[in-house]
C-alpha cells in the first residue's frame, strides 16, 4: 500500500514512507497559510450547495484512504465554506480572527498530544505560566488558580459553582442543593450573556434563582434596581450569595460599573463574579483599562483568549481568586488519581483539581506561542483598533440618511439598522452573507431588529467597513424599489 497510507497489520498507524508523508504534510501546511495569506479575496462566508452537503452523508470508511485524497476533500468541501471568522470582513459574532503563531503552536501542540489533566510534565508549566501572567494582568494574587477550558460559558459554570461551595461549603458536592434549606439567589444584568442563565440550571440552582436587573441607559447594570433586589430578597427570607458582572456584553459591548458592583458585594457579602468573554482583555490597551477598573476587586473572571486575544479556538480562561475553594468544589479523592512526590504522577495540585474535565488538550500552548511571538503591546493595539473601526462605522452611519445607529458605541460592537421594518434589515444581512462581501449578525434592541457589527479580527480595515455599508444602501435600496 502506498506511503501515504498506513500499512495494515504491522501494528502502527505511522505511515510506511515517512519522506513521502513530509511531502505531503509540507504541501498541507502552504495550503493552509495561502488561505490565510489571501483569505481577503475570498468570500467572507457562501452557502453550501447540496452536492457538497451530501459528501458529509457518507457511511463509515471501513478501508484506508491515502491522505492526499482526504486532504483534497478537505480544500474542496470544508475549506471553501468555513464560518469566515478568519476573514476581515467578518463582522458578526465576537469570533476572533486568529493568527498564524496560534495556529502553528496549536500544530506543534497536536504533535506533542499531550493529555493536561494531571502529572508532571512541561506541558502543564506553559499552562501554569500563563495563569501567573493573567494573575499578573487582573491584579489577582499568588494564590489565584485558573485553567483554561473551551470557553467563557464552561468558565461561568466553574465560577458559579465555586460560588455555590462557597455559600454552602464542600458538603453540596455530597449532599446536592436539595438537602439545604438555604435558598440561594444571584444576579447579573439584563444585557448579560445567556450562559449565566444557563450556568444556574446546570449548578441545580434553577434559573429562577436567577435576578435579572434592569439596565441603564448606557446597557450597564442599574446598581440602584440590584440593591433594592437584594433587600427585597433577604426580606423575604432568601439568601444573596453572587453577582455577575459583564465586561463587555454580548449585544452592545458594554461594561458594568465594576467598582460600583464591588462595593455593593463587599456590603452585602457577595461573591462578585465577571463575565470578561471578550472585554476582559481590553486590559492589556493602556487606553481602555480604565474602564475596567474595578476588575481587580471581583472573586472570579471568565474570559477567552479565542476572541480580542486573537488566539485559536477554543481557548477560554477562569480565574478564581480564592485558590483553595476553587480546588475544594472539584478535587477528587479517587484512587486512580494518586498523587506522588517523584516521577510522572508527581507534580499535585493537578488541572483536573480545578474543573470537571480530566482528559484536556494543550490548549496553553497556542496562547504562550501567540502571547511570546506578538507580545502585548501589539495584541493591547490590535484591540484599541478594533475601537477605533468602530467609531468609524458609528460615523458612516451618522452620515448616510438612509442608516440609524441603535446603541452607544462603548467599545468594539456597532448596532444600526436601514429605515424600513424587521423584514429589510433581516433581507439585508441575509444578502450581504450570501454575497460573500460581510457576515454581521443582527440582535434586538428596544424591541426592533438590529444590524449588528462586532469588529474583533486583527486583519479588518475601513475599507471591509466602507464595503459594509454601500453594500447595506444598495441592498436597502433595492429591497425598498422591489
Amino acid at each position: 500500500m502506498d506511503g501515504g497510507r498506513p500499512v495494515i497489520g504491522d501494528g502502527t498507524l505511522d505511515p510506511s514512507d515517512w519522506p513521502r508523508l513530509r511531502h505531503q504534510a509540507h504541501r498541507m501546511l502552504d495550503d493552509i497559510l495561502d488561505y490565510v495569506e489571501n483569505v481577503r479575496d475570498l468570500p467572507v462566508w457562501q452557502p453550501m450547495p447540496q452536492n457538497v452537503r451530501e459528501q458529509f452523508r457518507q457511511e463509515l470508511p471501513e478501508a484506508p484512504t491515502d491522505i492526499a485524497v482526504v486532504h483534497d476533500e478537505f480544500l474542496r468541501y470544508i475549506m471553501p465554506y468555513a464560518t469566515g471568522n478568519v476573514h476581515p470582513g467578518f463582522m458578526g459574532w465576537v469570533h476572533g480572527g486568529g493568527s498564524v503563531a496560534g495556529m502553528l503552536g496549536d500544530m506543534l501542540a497536536a504533535g506533542l498530544n499531550a493529555n493536561l489533566g494531571g502529572r508532571d510534565h512541561a506541558p502543564i508549566e506553559v499552562e501554569r505560566q500563563i495563569l501567573h501572567w493573567v494573575r499578573e494582568l487582573f491584579g489577582y494574587p499568588e494564590g489565584a488558580s485558573g485553567l483554561f477550558v473551551t470557553g467563557t460559558s464552561m468558565a461561568n459554570f466553574i465560577c458559579i459553582l465555586v460560588a455555590r461551595t462557597a455559600a454552602l461549603g464542600p458538603e453540596v458536592r455530597r449532599d446536592g442543593v436539595a438537602a439545604t434549606p438555604t435558598h440561594l439567589v444571584a444576579y447579573t444584568s439584563a444585557a448579560a450573556h445567556g450562559c449565566v442563565t444557563q450556568a444556574m440550571d446546570l449548578s441545580g440552582l434553577g434559573t429562577k434563582s436567577l435576578r435579572i436587573i434592569p439596565t441603564n441607559p448606557n446597557y450597564q447594570m442599574d446598581l440602584g434596581a440590584l440593591r433594592e433586589a437584594i433587600r427585597a430578597d433577604r426580606a423575604a427570607g432568601m439568601v444573596p450569595f453572587l453577582v455577575v458582572g459583564t465586561a463587555g456584553s454580548v449585544d452592545t459591548g458594554a461594561i458594568d460599573d465594576l467598582d460600583g458592583i464591588a462595593d455593593i458585594a463587599r456590603d452585602e457579602k457577595l461573591w462578585f463574579h465577571i463575565d470578561g468573554a471578550y472585554g476582559a482583555l481590553a486590559i492589556l490597551s493602556p487606553t481602555l483599562a480604565p474602564r475596567l477598573h474595578g476588575i481587580e476587586r471581583s472573586d472570579s473572571l471568565a474570559f477567552d483568549f479565542h476572541k480580542w486575544g486573537q488566539v485559536q479556538y477554543d481557548a477560554g480562561f477562569v480565574l478564581v481568586k480564592d485558590g483553595n475553594m476553587h480546588r475544594r468544589t472539584f478535587a477528587s479523592p479517587a484512587a486512580y488519581l494518586r498523587r506522588e512526590t517523584r516521577g510522572l504522577a508527581a507534580g499535585s495540585p493537578w488541572p483536573c483539581d480545578f474543573g470537571p474535565d480530566l482528559s484536556r488538550g494543550f490548549r496553553a500552548l497556542k496562547a504562550w506561542f501567540t502571547l511570546k511571538v506578538y507580545g502585548t503591546e501589539q495584541i493591547g493595539a490590535v484591540i484599541a483598533r478594533t475601537c477605533e473601526l468602530a467609531q468609524y462605522l458609528k460615523k458612516q452611519i451618522e452620515r448616510s440618511p438612509a442608516l440609524e445607529l441603535m446603541a452607544p458605541v462603548q467599545l468594539n460592537i456597532v448596532c444600526f439598522r436601514h429605515h424600513g421594518d424587521d423584514a429589510l434589515n433581516a433581507h439585508i444581512v441575509a444578502e450581504l452573507n450570501e454575497a460573500g462581501i460581510a457576515a454581521p449578525s443582527m440582535t434586538t434592541i428596544k424591541g426592533r431588529l438590529v444590524i449588528r457589527a462586532a469588529f474583533v479580527n486583527h486583519r479588518t480595515q475601513t475599507s471591509d467597513i466602507d464595503k459594509l455599508i454601500a453594500a447595506t444602501l444598495v441592498y436597502g435600496a433595492l429591497k425598498e424599489a422591489s
